[in-house]
């Protein structure tokens, strides 16, 4: 009972002065919706992006051409043609736990059909592509190994090029010209939107790789490898093992090729919303440190303001230990309200932001968690000192305390 009585009294000292109890909470709910409105903010965009990672397919391991060292320099990706079809049927053949391979060969072209044109890329790739990028048709039907080995002038296109070539109608069954060459339309893939990248990618064409590399670029290289390992946790021995391989096909030391997986990408692409949200949570926390100054300044004021008060409790029997509860009840109780009320206006704001541009947003509950307590902590650190203060007084000094 004794615990309760002291929350009432405390209660009713904070609801004296309702002004100032506000403003000293106002540090705490600042600190608190900052927190709350940035990593709500930077976890939705960090969440698109991988979605958009994902959207790549699943299991990907990817291998460029290009990445090797000449005289001191070192190349990028696809800087130099040193992948070819070979390598991709011996990495279907010889490296276990791969689920699926599609050589890949792109190039920039104009493409024309219906009496309009556009600027593509146009992709040459094998029957497998759409499985290993978890793609669908939407209309119409994938190229087949029939198409891939008789070097068929046959054409899947993405949602961009129909809409510009074929607008309000169904591209299959119709010809697209690239080079000069006629293409039959035979398929219309799924819209997928932009890539992590910011890439259009329902801005292709995709063509069978042999019907790009003889009819198309007349070249005899491929620009990389798409590769789908059988399981997630294959992928890091997938990726070895096509190292390992290429490396004694291509008989060098330095590998001149690139092996990148899914997950590396996606580390790479979230690396900087991560970082961003541990800044930006860094920055709000100061708010914090802040607020709880403010609450130890307040108590501190409190304390002084009250010592006859203190005196006359003391008195009629109320202990040390007493006093020291009731304001260390007054500054967590200050800190937990601000910091409710923050939790509440961060989560608004984000919702603002969200609905005002576009950008996704999403509040962990974790952190919301965090933020609770943080500023419960808060409280209990900035009222210890103003609390064991005030229990310390001599009751005969606060009873003469003017």
């Amino acid at each position: 009972m004794r615990i309760f009585a002291t929350l009432r009294l405390a209660v009713r000292a904070l609801r004296r002065n309702k002004l100032r109890s506000l403003l000293t909470m106002l540090g705490i709910i600042i600190g608190v919706g900052s927190v709350i409105a940035a990593v709500s903010i930077t976890t939705g965009a960090t969440k698109q992006v991988e979605d958009r990672v994902a959207s790549l397919g699943q299991n990907i391991v990817m291998v460029y051409s290009g990445n090797f060292n000449t005289g001191g320099t070192r190349g990028g990706w696809g800087s130099a043609p040193t992948l070819t079809v070979e390598d991709a049927e011996a990495i279907r053949r010889e490296v276990p736990s791969v689920a699926a391979t599609s050589p890949e060969v792109r190039d920039q072209y104009q493409v024309l059909g219906n009496g309009l044109n556009c600027n593509t890329t146009i992709y040459g790739e094998d029957v497998d592509f759409l499985h290993i990028r978890s793609w669908n048709i939407e209309e119409g039907v994938m190229f087949t190994d029939a198409d891939v080995r008789s070097l068929a002038k046959v054409a899947v296109i993405g949602r961009t090029v129909a809409d510009q070539l074929f607008p309000n109608q169904n591209p299959v069954g119709e010809t697209i010209r690239v080079r000069d060459i006629p293409f039959k339309v035979v398929g219309l893939l799924e819209q997928k939107g932009f890539s992590v990248f910011g890439r259009d990618q329902d801005d292709l064409v995709l063509v069978p790789y042999t019907s790009h590399m003889r009819r198309v670029a007349r070249r005899t290289y491929i620009n990389n490898v798409l590769v789908e390992a059988a399981t997630p946790e294959s992928i890091n021995q997938v990726q070895a093992d096509i190292t390992s391989l290429l490396k004694a096909r291509h008989r060098s030391i330095e590998p001149d090729f690139t092996v990148r997986t899914q997950l590396e990408v996606a580390q790479m692409a979230t690396a900087t919303a991560k970082i961003m949200s541990v800044l930006l949570a860094a920055i709000a926390s100061v708010s914090l440190i802040v607020g709880g100054i403010g609450i130890m300044n307040i108590m501190l004021v409190s304390v002084t303001e009250r010592t006859r008060e203190i005196g006359i409790r003391m008195a009629v029997g109320a202990r040390a230990r007493d006093i020291l509860v009731q304001f260390l009840i007054e500054a967590v109780t200050l800190s937990a309200l601000g910091g409710l009320i923050g939790i509440g206006l961060g989560m608004g704001a984000s919702k603002i932001v969200a609905y005002s541009t576009g950008w996704p947003t999403l509040t962990p509950f974790s952190w919301v968690g965090i933020a609770s307590l943080s500023s419960a902590v808060v409280g209990v650190i900035s009222g210890f000192y103003p609390a064991w203060k005030a229990s310390k007084l001599d009751p005969i000094d606060a009873l003469r305390y003017e």
